[in-house]
């Protein structure tokens, strides 16, 4: 499960915050981590179990369904339909969160996505596969895990004050990160121990993500401005929010055009490293780079958002990443590979903190959950696109047309980027 931090304000500048928080003392406030408040560390916790658990099974449920005598096509239809679930929940879930208390939403959903693996893990224990039951319980967690997405929208504003957010939206980011580089390995040593251990553990994690979240005593219930509009036309007025506001139409098309190039970057360099005959552990070390690039990247982005103006951030990011993608195109070991995934990696964490600080400064508390399931939509459903999008443009046009493709792709949302640069005002502290 994830969180999302959203967003802007219809129109004119910002008020200026004069809560107790803010009034302390320059040197009181940066001296002040996020860390260190009780509930955003539950909170942090409860991230970092669920992704841990997450990729401890969903990594190895091809694997089983496979060993159960099923098709490599029919697996990956239960991945694809649980991800099409998830998408299709997340705004329907938006709603609510905005309507509803939502800690109650995190931990029920948190619930029901124990028992959805709860479930399968019994069934895989005791030798009964039926893909029509995995099909469902994947299904029922990813929803589980929008739902949880979106009542956590609104928690960076409730748990930390303003000026925390840089650094707080930086340790989620890192801790992304490390989970990412960290549970491939775990689900595998798992999996060695029985197949059964990856679904036992995911369904443990989960029961424990809604301890933490249950355990969290801030009111994280939305501010309301009035009494609920039917249900169609709250899901719309996101919708309507997000198109309405320069900005966030920017983060719309900045993030949905990473998503698709980085994830087309990702599986053609798989897709090269196999064709070119590199073995299983050679490609993993591909990941395992990639990933290390972004454990840093999201380490050092609080210092770096704090130190360079936002806007330089952005552009200089979009354009760093052109010549990096072209590289791929002439890469022909792994490690090269690895290492220009691994720089591409190392930059996108800035740009994310910059955009959800401005975000999180300047959306009403009321759309928060909205906006972020808007937005985590749009940019989750153009990734889904590219593993099919990478497997074909590979095996047609050959892994170096396609690497050169995602460079062009990358120069083009660089000027976007620049053209836009006005809108990425420093609201961060």
């Amino acid at each position: 499960m994830g969180e999302a931090e959203e967003k802007l304000e219809p129109s004119g500048p910002l008020l200026p915050d004069l809560s107790p928080d803010v009034l302390l003392p320059e040197a009181e406030r940066r001296s002040t981590s996020p860390l260190r408040s009780r509930d955003f560390l539950l909170f942090w916790t409860a991230g970092a179990v669920d992704g841990l658990g997450t990729c401890a099974s969903s990594l190895f449920l091809p694997l089983i369904l496979l060993g159960a005598g099923h098709s490599a096509g029919l697996a990956g239809l239960v991945a694809s339909v649980a991800l099409v679930s998830g998408l299709v929940v997340s705004p329907i879930a938006g709603v609510f969160a905005d309507r509803w208390p939502r800690k109650p939403m995190m931990y029920a959903a948190a619930l029901v996505a124990a028992c959805a693996m709860g479930s399968v893990f019994v069934t895989v224990a005791l030798g009964h596969v039926l893909l029509v039951h995995v099909l469902v319980a994947a299904a029922v967690e990813q929803a589980a895990s929008a739902t949880y997405g979106a009542a956590a929208s609104g928690t960076i504003r409730r748990l930390v004050p303003p000026e925390g957010y840089t650094r707080a939206i930086g340790y989620l980011q890192a801790r992304d990160q490390a989970v990412q580089i960290v549970g491939p390995t775990l689900g595998g040593v798992l999996y060695q121990l029985s197949r059964w251990v990856p679904l036992l553990a995911d369904a443990v994690s989960f029961l424990l993500v809604a301890v933490l979240s249950r355990a969290i005593r801030t009111d994280l219930t939305p501010e309301r401005g009035g009494p609920a509009e039917p249900f169609t036309r709250e899901l719309a007025e996101g919708l309507r929010f997000v198109c309405a506001e320069p900005f966030l139409r920017f983060v719309v098309v900045w993030t949905a055009g990473i998503n698709a190039l980085l994830g087309a970057l990702y599986f053609h360099a798989v897709f090269a490293s196999h064709a070119q005959g590199a073995s299983p552990s050679s490609i993993g070390l591909i990941l395992t780079l990639a990933g290390v690039g972004g454990l840093l990247g999201a380490l050092a982005a609080p210092w770096l958002v704090r130190r360079v103006p936002a806007a330089l951030i952005v552009t200089a990011a979009s354009w760093v990443m052109v010549p990096t993608a072209a590289g791929l195109a002439f890469a022909t070991r792994t490690w090269a590979y690895g290492l220009l995934l691994g720089g591409v990696s190392l930059i996108v964490p800035s740009v994310v903190v910059v955009l959800q600080t401005r975000a999180v400064l300047a959306t009403p508390d009321r759309l928060l959950a909205r906006m972020g399931t808007v937005l985590g939509t749009a940019g989750q459903g153009v990734a889904v696109l590219a593993p099919l999008a990478a497997g074909v443009l590979v095996a047609q046009y050959g892994g170096r047309a396609v690497a050169l493709g995602c460079a062009g792709a990358f120069a083009g949302l660089a000027l976007y980027a620049t053209s836009r640069a006005a809108l990425v005002v420093e609201e961060a502290p």
